[in-house]
């Protein structure tokens, strides 16, 4: 397939200039998860798109309504308050609806020292901009915003709708798009542009927190036979955590057949002891166990458990001292896009038509995103964005403006294509 006139004319209108202004002053907004910085972005991105003439809905969500809701897909930050905003191609009719999500918030900086500068101060480097949520996901938010204002410079006039979704929350569980979707902000198709590397993500992994808490008996240091270290009584655990995810991992879905962990379980924090002469009578682990495609979480976290049970039952202290398992923080599922469903195809084209070259290939991703709660609110959904998520969340997160341009007019052809033309 090749550019229609119309579809053309489009494509000419995405701004490249203007691509770089947004992005950098979207990075300049330190929107950490859950601090009022947060807020703030999604008040200035209101703004745009009430300029370009979108309906927008802007809204202060019910936090307690949502956390009470069994099906909450849990926090991590802490937060006094939640915005929520959605915008509408005002001439639509009865044509379908493909939304264009994304997340404003972004992990934190962490130490300042690793970066060169200040992670908040945006730098450009040639074609390249370097900066906290430059990749994750800020350029896929110019991308939305640099394809409609591109469809709205060429005149066209959709037969279905366009609707944007901006969220907070994603990077501890999916707060934003889970109130988006409790609000009844629905679409027939679903395009997230996270960072993909030129790769179509159908697919995610889910995952889940845990909390390991493991009993000792204190003692004096100088009589540690006395005692037993809660150190010593997590190592048994350790390993038998690394044996579940050995075999968690055996004979992954082809989507996800090319990382050499597609489902890891990683334990990121130990906390034990409160003085070094002391034999610890206590250590607190916390980690996160990948969930695999189409697996039930509680059934991810039924084999934590009873991973935890046997290596208790094992020890000669555990066994009568077992170690407690809860479950915090973030719910991440799983989530996937049908196969045979057609927006695979008609993105891969639109990318392929817009770009000139082959059509992108298709993966799977080892990581929560907010496609599973689309998806399994019955909206089809993908992922396709610019940027690598191997420099996301790190000091060296960067994105090429022309990606972030290659994105906007891939987005202007899909949505064209899906939402049809008058």
């Amino acid at each position: 397939m090749t550019l229609a006139d119309g579809e053309a004319a489009a494509v000419a209108c995405v701004d490249e200039a203007a691509v770089g202004r947004m992005l950098l002053e979207l990075i300049s907004v330190p929107s950490v998860t859950g601090t009022p910085a947060e807020s703030e972005i999604q008040q200035l991105l209101a703004g745009w798109l009430e300029r370009l003439g979108l309906d927008v809905d802007l809204w202060s969500m019910d936090l307690p309504a949502l956390r009470a809701d069994p099906e909450f897909p849990g926090t991590e930050a802490a937060r006094d308050e939640a915005w929520g905003l959605v915008g509408y191609t005002a001439d639509g009719g009865d044509g379908p609806t493909l939304i264009l999500q994304g997340h404003v918030d972004v992990v934190p900086p962490g130490d300042p020292g690793a970066w060169d500068g200040d992670p908040f101060v945006p730098r450009v480097v040639g074609d390249v901009v370097h900066g906290r949520g430059a990749c994750d996901m800020k350029a896929g938010l110019v991308a939305h915003l640099a394809a409609l204002a591109a469809i709205r410079a060429a005149g066209v006039r959709l037969r279905g709708r366009a609707a944007v979704h901006f969220v907070v929350g994603e990077e501890d569980g999916g707060l934003g798009a889970f109130g988006t979707l409790r609000r009844g902000h629905t679409g027939d198709a679903c395009v997230i542009t996270e960072p993909t590397a030129g790769a179509l993500i159908t697919a995610n992994a889910g995952a889940l927190t845990f909390r390991l808490t493991v009993p000792g008996k204190a003692a004096h240091a100088g009589s540690r036979d006395e005692g037993v270290s809660a150190i010593d009584a997590y190592l048994p655990l350790h390993r038998a955590l690394l044996r579940l995810e050995a075999d968690r991992n055996r004979d992954p879905s082809p989507l996800m057949a090319e990382y050499p962990i597609p489902y890891a379980l990683s334990v990121g924090t130990l906390r034990a002891g409160d003085w070094a002469s002391s034999v610890p009578d206590l250590l607190v682990a916390e980690g996160r166990l990948g969930v695999r495609l189409g697996e039930e979480p509680d059934a991810a976290r039924g084999e934590l458990e009873a991973c935890v049970a046997r290596a208790c039952a094992g020890d000669t202290w555990l066994r009568e001292h077992p170690a407690q398992v809860a479950w915090i923080g973030g719910k991440f599922a799983s989530g996937r896009l049908a196969d045979g469903h057609p927006l695979r195809a008609g993105v891969a084209d639109a990318c392929a038509d817009t770009g000139g070259g082959p059509r992108p290939r298709e993966r799977g991703a080892p990581y929560g995103s907010d496609l599973r709660l689309y998806t399994a609110a019955g909206i089809p959904a993908l992922q396709y964005g610019p940027g690598d998520v191997r420099v996301a969340h790190s000091p060296r997160e960067c994105v090429s403006l022309r990606e972030v341009v290659g994105v906007a007019r891939a987005l202007v052809v899909t949505v064209m294509r899906t939402a049809g033309v008058k």
